[in-house]
């Protein structure tokens, strides 16, 4: 069986971006997993039947262990000879499609899901365009994860249109409508949690599920929550801080520690069952590739408040299922959300064509076979 190797800088992109379509492909191909923390790897790669390989990588600029990594896994790949090294995640990029070139790899996969430069200025963007534009250079196929971004690696000429292709409608994986739906929990699962979390059944639930940073419009969605100031109006917030990569605004963690209608849970494995107590996502990305919470909200029929951003605007029809607003706007996205919570006609129009959205366009099913279609396209090509 020929070898397919996947990498992401850290296990959890592979848990949480790729998950179940690595044994998915592991009928079809010999599959490894690369990445770093090596625990972790053992650990999720052992969840989906695959093997793996660590390689110690990190997610910030670190010029000598960027070429360490890459060596290493040069050395790797010249003994593997794997007919397809398929990478997501920025560093992981570089890493693997550089080393891949070199170990003379002949199917070299890209797949694009966001790019953080362009919130960049100045040298840092200069250096991180350029890093861009080496990663694509090394790849023999690059696949953004939507149109939108498609359209914007096309205008910055990081890459000949040839190059790129969109798998399906977008997504790096799809979603499994069957896993993400509303009907796994009865109405008292949804009350013991409310009661758990001071929730009244009365009251309307915007949920945030992601990284608690700047780049995911969390300062303009705690001053969008502040100015809404409706005693029955809840926020709550599902994921993590990352105080040392994009951390939020000093004013802003205060709000969310002193505001009682703002509940913060932390990272959650499962986030089903908060959605599932919730009325509407509300999710106001500066940028994404193509956004797995949107998705998931809408598989499990909530409708979402989103930026005017690729990937969001793909998956979101303005009131069809869910609403769009401009980037970094907080009155707007306040004005949004009170829109929701005063016209109830307008939200359950949104809220009924939510999941059908999801599930015509995003079936996890769809997306995998797609993709490894492509695969068989390009490697029968050769």
């Amino acid at each position: 069986m020929k070898k397919l190797i996947r990498i992401t800088t850290v296990p959890i992109s592979l848990d949480k971006l790729l998950g179940n379509q690595l044994t998915y492909m592991n009928q079809f191909y010999d599959v490894t997993a690369i990445s770093a923390d090596d625990k972790e790897l053992q650990r999720v790669t052992k969840k989906y039947g695959v093997k793996y390989h660590h390689l110690e990588m990190t997610r910030t600029i670190s010029p000598l262990k960027d070429l360490t990594a890459v060596f290493k896994l040069y050395q790797f790949l010249k003994k593997e000879k794997p007919e397809i090294v398929h990478s997501h995640t920025p560093k992981a990029g570089i890493v693997g499609m550089m080393a891949a070139f070199l170990a003379g790899v002949p199917h070299r996969f890209h797949t694009v899901a966001g790019l953080p430069l362009l919130e960049a200025t100045g040298t840092k963007r200069k250096v991180l365009n350029f890093v861009e534009k080496l990663t694509y250079s090394f790849a023999t196929k690059v696949y953004p994860n939507s149109f939108g971004l498609k359209e914007i690696i096309t205008q910055n000429h990081f890459c000949k249109p040839n190059k790129l292709e969109v798998i399906a409608n977008g997504s790096s994986n799809g979603i499994d409508t069957a896993y993400f739906s509303p009907l796994h929990f009865s109405d008292l699962d949804n009350d013991n949690l409310r009661n758990t979390l001071d929730l009244k059944t009365d009251d309307f639930v915007f949920i945030f599920i992601g990284r608690l940073v700047g780049d995911k419009g969390i300062n303009e969605l705690i001053t969008a929550f502040k100015s809404l100031a409706l005693p029955q109006v809840k926020l709550l917030l599902v994921g993590h801080y990352e105080p040392n990569l994009d951390a939020l605004k000093p004013a802003t963690l205060q709000e969310i520690d002193l505001t009682a209608n703002i509940i913060t849970v932390g990272f959650q494995p499962d986030v089903r069952p908060y959605f599932a107590i919730a009325n509407a996502l509300v999710f106001p990305s500066y940028r994404e590739g193509f956004p797995n919470g949107v998705l998931q909200a809408g598989a499990m029929g909530l409708p979402s408040i989103v930026t005017n951003i690729n990937g969001c605007n793909e998956i979101i029809q303005d009131r069809q299922n869910g609403l769009i607003i401009p980037v970094k706007d907080p009155v707007a996205l306040e004005k949004a959300m009170r829109l929701l919570v005063e016209d109830q006609t307008l939200y359950q129009k949104l809220q009924q064509q939510a999941r059908k959205k999801v599930v015509d366009n995003y079936e996890q099913q769809v997306v995998w076979e797609a993709l490894l279609a492509a695969y068989k396209k390009e490697t029968d090509h050769v």
